[in-house]
């Protein structure tokens, strides 16, 4: 049997549409004769969603009782036996109730695709596992129901429901979403406008990169190795020249004049030794093709042009873009060059782009990272010229008619000895000068095609020939060997310079370091190793790169030691002699950014503890001042009871009584504050988590407030939550206490409870002044009371401690502004696993 094929509406947020986006395409496969069924649909009492129920076939769903509540999930048995087409199923990230066939209802999916059976449903975006930190950090909500991004990948079609943000917003003002009672919590919270963009730059960005994974997977099963221009992607060459900056600068324009177009940046260097580009330039325009939004590339490749392309059309760019050539008039006899080379090459799948720059037929330099070495390719011509070369010359000389002279011979085999050793350094001068004076001998001198010479004159000529040819290959081949060793010491400065930058910068990032030593000595992977002493084993303080591991710098190809007990470790091949010294100033550096770091934690460190001798120094004046105040009360309501002059009525009695009470519990309350920040600021705080109802603690934690001053609405139907109950309460009094202080008379503080998504939110609202913006994250810091508080209203520790315990139970406490003025505490607590409300919450309708 045929396995089904799955379709899914993906969306960014709950409310675009998904459900009736699936329900039309029922109605119209329906009118097309297809056997289509609704196996699970949710309308969540939105009338639209609703009425596009009326007119398919639902199958019955399965009734279970959870924990004393009925639920209704998706009955697969009754879709197997029923075998439509098409099955519509709803929300495929949902979480089965315990009981069910399979715990998830994307595996209830599976078994009717594997019976043969299609299957449309609907996901949101927030529901991919491998986004759900993503998600979290934008909404600040974890996503509890989450299913594999292998399941929707997998998906025959994707089809994304788009909507803007202010248009969604729109739709759940107008109650087409949510009821109303829920709207003003959701636009506040997980509707906001931010994160609703957020949450579709992402479906956005995950589908655009779903259409890639299909193009490729296409062009790879059929062979494809043209360019489809389904996009633009523009190549950029760099040669680490400062042209570099202006060609990306051009590529950016370009790039903007297309939607969706992307920049890749690509510097190609050779594969035998340094590069011969500047380290820091290269630095210079990574970070610049970083900061327009393209990505910088860096391929090892000898024959650059070929290595250009094949880098074009392996990531199916359309469009390459390459400086006019920076090669003076005469360079052009040793070949084209890149760009011509390019263009010629690249066929009518590429676009090449020639841009004109400052420093065109400037002059390339010399190859400031190659040594001593000619090269593979100057080397064989260097042979061919010094070796074949007099043969040739012998040939075309003995077969034309034309007497020359022995001198003149003599110059046109010295011509050839120059140009080997021009070419291909001294060997090949060597070689050609002891085969051009055999042949001289043999064929030029007299007796011709004897190895003699009769005339003494002629032996001194061609001793002095050969003197001379090795002369000439010996100046030749010193002045190419300065002039390299001359341009290798640029090199080497350069990369100095950089360094020498890079600690004036102050530059922190070891692996930033190592990643540069690997590019600038094309290894596989770079590796900074360290040990507390000679016995002791090695450990990796940092590492690059793909190769092989290394655990000792013995096991590395090169390793440069750093002082005693530290080395770099590089694996990929044998760097030559010459390349250590470099090598070494990139140890140090390496050595020098490991200390900073470790600086850098021991000064945050440092901070840490000057923060807590703040807050020692804020203790002391607390307690030389707010602490005396309740007890300077308590005595002198205590000495007056103790007065024997004075003759007290029962009502003044009544009065100092409750006066020292009073006192008591404030001073109680402030000893109570100061100790638990002290356990906050040591880390002592363990809550013990379990599982309670909040209308078990609140109730309890408005017993330190007067009567009326606070409203409690805490709904029966809310899931449980997982906390420490005595932290809680105490949370909670603090923020309530805090919010009666400030909250005019006549307006009671409001306290209500409602869920988001996984989470459960406690809202304290007052009615009070409030608290501008730039404060906000002010007031929960230690000691901190703002605007006119008196001196005896608190040492500002309520809110700091409210947020410790939050924080250390895994929830948040946030402050917003009421509407219509005044403060309003947000605290946010994790729902208990596996106790659904009644009410379906918004997790529960986010793919609907």
């Amino acid at each position: 049997m045929a396995r089904g094929k799955l379709r899914i509406y993906l969306g960014s947020a709950p409310g675009v549409g998904k459900t009736y986006a699936m329900l039309s395409e029922a109605h119209r496969r329906i009118e097309r004769g297809t056997d289509c069924v609704v196996a699970f649909v949710e309308h969540h009492n939105r009338p639209r969603t609703e009425v596009m129920l009326h007119g398919l076939e639902q199958v019955p769903r399965k009734d279970l009782d959870y924990r004393g509540t009925l639920f209704t999930e998706m009955d697969v048995d009754a879709v197997l036996e029923r075998a439509p087409a098409v099955a519509l199923v709803d929300e495929l990230a949902h979480t089965n109730v315990p009981g069910s066939r399979n715990a998830k209802r994307w595996r209830d999916v599976e078994e009717l695709l594997a019976a043969g059976i299609d299957v449309v449903s609907t996901v949101n975006i927030q529901h991919l596992e491998s986004l759900g930190d993503v998600v979290e950090s934008i909404t600040g909500v974890r996503q509890r129901e989450t299913l594999p991004d292998e399941v929707v990948r997998r998906a025959d079609q994707i089809e994304l429901v788009d909507m803007s943000p202010q248009a969604l917003r729109r739709r759940m003002a107008h109650g087409n979403i949510y009821k109303s009672d829920r709207v003003d919590a959701a636009l506040s919270n997980y509707f906001r406008p931010g994160n609703l963009t957020a949450l579709r730059e992402l479906a956005l960005l995950w589908v655009a990169d779903r259409v890639d994974e299909y193009l490729q997977q296409y062009r790879g099963e059929h062979d494809i190795r043209s360019t489809w221009q389904a996009r633009e992607r523009i190549a950029v060459g760099l040669t680490g020249g400062p042209e570099g900056r202006t060609l990306i600068r051009r590529a950016s324009r370009m790039a903007a004049k297309g939607s969706g177009s992307e920049i890749l940046a690509v510097y190609i260097a050779r594969s035998d030794g340094l590069t011969a580009a500047s380290p820091k330039e290269l630095a210079v325009q990574r970070t610049l093709v970083e900061d327009l939004g393209g990505t910088f590339h860096h391929v090892i490749g000898d024959d650059i042009p070929a290595a250009l392309l094949d880098f074009a059309r392996g990531v199916n760019a359309t469009q390459i873009v390459l400086g006019s050539s920076r090669r003076k008039t005469w360079q052009y006899i040793f070949g084209p060059g890149v760009g011509a080379t390019v263009a010629r090459d690249s066929g009518p799948d590429l676009d090449v782009h020639i841009v004109t720059h400052d420093e065109v037929a400037k002059g390339r330099g010399l190859p400031v990272a190659r040594g001593a070495r000619l090269g593979r390719s100057r080397s064989i011509w260097g042979w061919l010229v010094g070796v074949g070369g007099p043969a040739l010359l012998t040939l075309l000389l003995t077969h034309v008619d034309a007497d020359l002279g022995l001198a003149n011979d003599m110059l046109l085999f010295l011509t050839l000895t120059v140009a080997a050793a021009l070419l291909g350094g001294l060997l090949p001068a060597l070689a050609s000068a002891a085969f051009g004076s055999l042949l001289l001998n043999y064929y030029f001198t007299p007796p011709q095609h004897l190895w003699t010479i009769s005339d003494s004159k002629n032996i001194v000529a061609i001793i002095v020939f050969v003197g001379v040819a090795i002369s000439v290959a010996s100046v030749v081949d010193l002045a190419a060997r300065r002039t390299h060793q001359a341009a290798r010491l640029r090199a080497e400065s350069e990369i100095l310079s950089f360094l020498a930058g890079s600690v004036l910068r102050g530059e922190t990032s070891l692996d930033a370091l190592l990643e540069r030593v690997r590019e600038t000595f094309s290894m596989d992977s770079v590796a900074l190793l360290e040990r507390e002493s000679d016995v002791a084993p090695w450990t990796c303080a940092g590492r690059v790169g793909e190769g092989r591991t290394i655990e000792r710098p013995e096991d590395a190809d090169v390793d440069m030691p750093v002082g005693d007990h530290m080395a770099l470790a590089l694996s990929g091949r044998v760097l030559p002699a010459e390349d250590r010294r470099v090598l070494a100033a990139f140890a140090a550096q390496a050595a020098v950014v490991l200390d900073r770091q470790r600086l850098q934690g021991e000064a945050q460190q440092a901070r840490t503890l000057a923060e807590g001798n703040r807050i020692r120094t804020a203790l002391l004046a607390a307690v030389s001042h707010d602490l005396r105040t309740p007890l300077a009360g308590i005595k002198a309501a205590v000495s007056s009871l103790r007065s024997d002059d004075v003759s007290w009525s029962e009502e003044d009695q009544a009065e100092l009584l409750e006066g020292i009470e009073d006192g008591a519990d404030r001073l109680d309350h402030l000893v109570g504050n100061l100790l638990d920040m002290s356990r906050l600021q040591t880390g002592t705080v363990s809550p013990l988590i379990r599982e309670i109802d909040l209308d078990e603690v609140v109730p309890m934690a408005l017993g330190g407030v007067p009567d009326g001053s606070a409203d409690l609405d805490i709904p029966e139907t809310l899931p449980m939550v997982t906390v420490d109950k005595g932290l809680l309460e105490r949370a909670v009094a603090n923020i309530v206490e805090n919010a009666v202080k400030y909250s005019p008379g006549a307006e009671p503080v409001l306290v209500s409870a409602s869920t988001l998504g996984d989470r459960v939110e406690l809202r304290v609202v007052d009615r009070g002044p409030g608290v501008p913006e730039a404060a906000k994250d002010r007031i929960f810091e230690p000691f901190q009371r703002y605007g006119d508080a008196p001196r005896g209203a608190g040492v500002g520790l309520g809110l700091a401690v409210a947020r410790g315990f939050v924080e250390s139970m895994g929830g948040t406490l946030e402050a917003e502004d009421t509407p219509g003025g005044g403060l309003t505490m947000v605290l946010t607590l994790r729902a208990a696993a596996g106790t659904p409300p009644v009410v379906p919450d918004l997790s529960a309708q986010a793919t609907s």
